[in-house]
């Protein structure tokens, strides 16, 4: 395994194509865990961290749908989580040029 930082680094912030293309945060992140997470080292651990938080926010979306209809708590809650798809990943980017673990708040573990 060699170490590859900047691809750490790209991986997190590529959930930020969200903002550009729509679904493209979830399928470039997804994409390059996959086929390097056995070629990078501690790739596996960061494509699983942003998986988890992807799948998590999709949830909590899907949640603030009906919400909406609740005094615009829906809306409220989109914007939160529009907030955390712009900070966390660019947080995280930082994290893994340092060489620490991602964190990412909020997030449920569907993959260990």
């Amino acid at each position: 395994m060699k170490e590859d930082k900047q691809l750490l680094v790209l991986t997190h912030l590529s959930q930020l194509l969200d903002f550009v293309t729509g679904i493209g945060g979830f399928i470039v992140p997804l994409v390059l865990w996959l086929t390097k997470k056995d070629e990078i080292y501690d790739m596996d651990m960061h494509g699983k961290a942003i998986i988890n938080f992807r799948i998590s926010m999709f949830l909590y979306i899907l949640i603030c749908i009906p919400l909406i209809l609740f005094l615009g708590l829906g809306v409220l809650g989109l914007i939160i989580i529009g907030f955390f798809y712009l900070i966390f990943p660019i947080i995280n980017a930082i994290k893994a040029s340092n060489n620490e673990e991602p964190n990412y708040p909020f997030s449920i573990t569907f993959i260990k």
